[in-house]
């Protein structure tokens, strides 16, 4: 059995098959028969496992089995409590209101690795970080929170899904783990 922890690059489509000239899983990971348990969008880095186990898969992507997923993200403005505040309570969107989500202001991560392309600069808007931990798999998610709180997603990073981390693992990389030490 192979699972391995992956910090995807921004922009790197979560697929194996090329898609018009696109950088995918492909590019970096040359195993045969693994395949992400969840998914990170193209403009969204960090965290990815990736298994050949499918119940496995099953159990990390899966929204049924409550699998916590921390991510950190760079927001336009000066969040505000009030906007963590409700980001706790959980936030309506369209498909329904989002459970409850564990939400604090950090400082930007230490040693994080350059965006490429950065994110844009603006002088007189300044950025902040937030850490937020849900525990469901709605499309987006992260995205539609920050901006129903009006705080929109500049970057997003996902640092941990359980208590499996990207701590210890440079962009692009990949390393197995081990099956029987992971508590899913």
């Amino acid at each position: 059995m192979t699972t391995i922890r992956f910090n995807k690059p921004f922009n790197v489509l979560c697929q194996f098959s090329p898609q018009d000239n696109k950088e995918t899983l492909a590019d970096f990971i040359k195993l045969k028969d693994v395949y992400a348990a969840g998914r990170l969008d193209k403009d969204s880095e960090g965290l990815l496992l990736l298994t050949d186990d499918g119940k496995l898969q099953d159990k990390i992507a899966h929204p049924k089995y409550g699998k916590s997923k921390v991510y950190w993200v760079q927001v336009d403005g000066d969040i505000t409590d009030k906007a963590i505040e409700q980001l706790r309570r959980g936030v309506v969107l369209k498909d329904g209101k989002t459970k409850p989500a564990k939400a604090e202001k950090m400082a930007e991560p230490q040693n994080l690795w350059q965006r490429n392309p950065p994110v844009r600069f603006r002088a007189n808007i300044p950025t902040s970080w937030l850490k937020l931990e849900i525990s469901e798999g709605k499309n987006r998610q992260v995205r539609r929170m920050t901006a129903a709180v009006g705080f929109p997603t500049l970057r997003l990073i996902r640092y941990a899904i359980g208590d499996i981390t990207l701590d210890g693992l440079d962009v692009g990389k990949f390393e197995a783990l081990d099956v029987k030490s992971l508590n899913f």
